[in-house]
């Protein structure tokens, strides 16, 4: 069976309050990554339709602060698929809500196992790429998964 990565995609909204930021009035970063954490799991639970469990954070770029009272918008989508693993990217904007400025804030990059009812890995979907950019992205994924596969190949003394 295949999915196309429309199937999946997901948009998620959240405001920034007093309890979410640290002492300088910005945005914690442990509160984003849950934030991050959460999308990314609802997309590829959608992909798959089964259990999933987080298997890395590749990649998490921060690259402009978020302030109490932004409006903080994510966007996830899948990138790639192996045979039971995932590759979902997150994008993270965030907007003053007094002037709309909106800001790029952070990227990040999640692999996701689906397994069943006993922690074993399971199938998921075949990818069904629609367009140039979803095959783009679909060989850069495949690329970085080769990467980690490298890494995670590497004794302990060579981290």
């Amino acid at each position: 069976m295949e999915k196309a990565v429309s199937e999946s995609r997901t948009v998620m909204t959240q405001v920034v309050f007093p309890n979410d930021v640290n002492n300088n009035g910005t945005l914690y970063g442990g509160r984003l990554l849950d934030w991050i954490d959460t999308i990314a799991g609802i997309v590829a639970k959608r992909h798959c339709r089964s259990i999933v469990v987080t298997a890395s954070i590749d990649s998490l770029n921060f690259l402009s602060p978020i302030y109490q009272r932004d409006i903080v918008a994510l966007e996830a989508w899948i990138n790639y698929v192996g045979h039971t693993s995932m590759e979902i990217e997150v994008r993270v904007t965030s907007e003053d809500p007094f002037t709309g400025e909106v800001r790029k804030t952070c990227r990040a990059f999640l692999t996701y196992v689906a397994v069943d009812k006993n922690n074993r890995p399971v199938e998921v979907p075949r990818l069904k790429l629609e367009s140039d950019e979803e095959r783009n992205r679909y060989e850069m994924a495949k690329e970085r998964r080769s990467e980690r596969l490298r890494y995670l190949e590497l004794e302990p003394t060579e981290w």
